[in-house]
C-alpha cells in the first residue's frame, strides 16, 4: 500500500459522472491511495496509525511539530489505483500490480473508517469515477509513504 499526503489549505473533489462534490476540506492533508494486489487490513491499521501521528502540520514557529489531530485538521482520502502503475520498459503504464476493483474499495473503505476512529475529520472522494480535484498545497508539503 502507498499513499502521498499532502498538507493543503483546503482541497476538493468534484465526481464528474455526477456533476457535484463529493468531498471538501480545509486545512488538512490530501491523502492519494493507492492499493496493490496481497495488501490487507494490516497495511491498513499501519497507515492509519502513522498518518494520524504524522508531525507535518506547522507550530506557531512554522517548524513541521504538530499532528493533523493536534490542529484539528481535516482529510480528504481519493483512492488511486495509477500509484501502482509500471513503466519500466515500456511507455504506457501497466496497472498489473493495482489491486482488483472489489478488495480495493473494501480497503479503501476500512482506511476510511480507521481514520474516522481516531478522531479525525475524514472527507473521501467517489471510488472509481473519473474525478477532478482541486488544492491548494501548503509549504508545499509532500511526503510519501509505502507500507512495506
Amino acid at each position: 500500500m502507498r499513499v502521498i499526503v499532502q498538507r493543503v489549505k483546503e482541497a476538493r473533489v468534484l465526481d464528474i459522472n455526477q456533476k457535484k462534490v463529493v468531498g471538501q476540506i480545509n486545512n488538512g492533508l490530501l491523502i492519494l491511495l493507492g492499493i496493490k494486489k496481497g495488501d490487507s487490513k494490516k497495511e491498513v491499521d499501519y497507515l492509519s496509525e502513522k498518518i494520524s501521528k504524522l508531525r507535518i502540520m506547522s507550530d506557531k514557529k512554522g517548524k513541521m511539530n504538530l499532528s493533523i489531530k493536534d490542529v484539528k485538521g481535516e482529510v480528504l482520502v481519493v483512492s488511486q489505483f495509477t500509484l501502482y502503475g509500471e513503466t519500466k520498459g515500456q511507455n504506457r503504464p501497466s496497472f498489473i500490480n493495482a489491486e482488483e476493483p472489489q478488495k480495493a474499495e473494501e480497503l479503501y473503505n476500512y482506511f476510511l473508517e480507521k481514520l474516522k476512529s481516531t478522531g479525525i475529520k475524514v472527507e473521501k472522494g467517489s471510488f472509481g469515477n473519473y474525478m477532478e480535484i482541486t488544492s491548494v498545497l501548503d509549504g508545499p508539503v509532500t511526503i510519501i509513504i509505502n507500507s512495506n
